[in-house]
């Protein structure tokens, strides 16, 4: 296994790991279970540390890649400039969500407000990994580029010749 490939093994897990734990927020939210809000923290915090492990992988694949015939560097410099703004608000997340888990078991009344503030925080962190994600396809994948072209020869259009 390369560095590319271990980057890319790890690099999913910090743009799931926030999705899976909205979704649990969101259950713990409506059915006012401290259980699914304390799960959904650990959730977030669990995809801070796989940022850490993405943001640790992402140098090698990028010598890897480099040298690549189609791969330019201002895509990767792109993505360096997406991945360092999610990363960030990924360890943020990650922050204030052991802060919600922390006061979860107390009677503070911040506890009131944190599943909320952390719904928010989530749905931003959300869109800085779409678009970390995005710029990391586009390294390899032209199809995602933008003003990427989809020429159409009419091979597999579904017209048919013989009609």
């Amino acid at each position: 296994m390369n560095n590319a490939h271990l980057h890319l093994v790890v690099n999913h897990l910090p743009i799931i790991f926030p999705i899976v734990g909205v979704i649990i927020l969101l259950i713990g939210i409506f059915t006012k279970s401290d259980v699914s809000k304390r799960n959904a923290y650990i959730v977030f915090i669990l995809g801070a540390l796989a940022s850490v492990a993405a943001m640790a992988t992402g140098e090698g694949a990028e010598h890897t890649v480099e040298n690549i015939q189609g791969v330019s560097e201002n895509l990767i410099h792109d993505h360096e400039e997406a991945t360092e703004i999610f990363a960030g608000m990924s360890y943020f997340l990650g922050a204030v969500s052991l802060l919600g888990f922390l006061t979860s078991y107390r009677n503070f009344s911040l506890d009131k407000l944190m599943p909320v503030t952390i719904l928010i925080v989530a749905g931003v962190s959300l869109y800085f990994a779409q678009e970390a994600g995005r710029t990391g396809g586009e390294i390899r994948h032209t199809e995602i580029r933008n003003g990427a072209a989809i020429q159409n020869t009419g091979e597999n259009s579904g017209e048919n010749d013989d009609d």
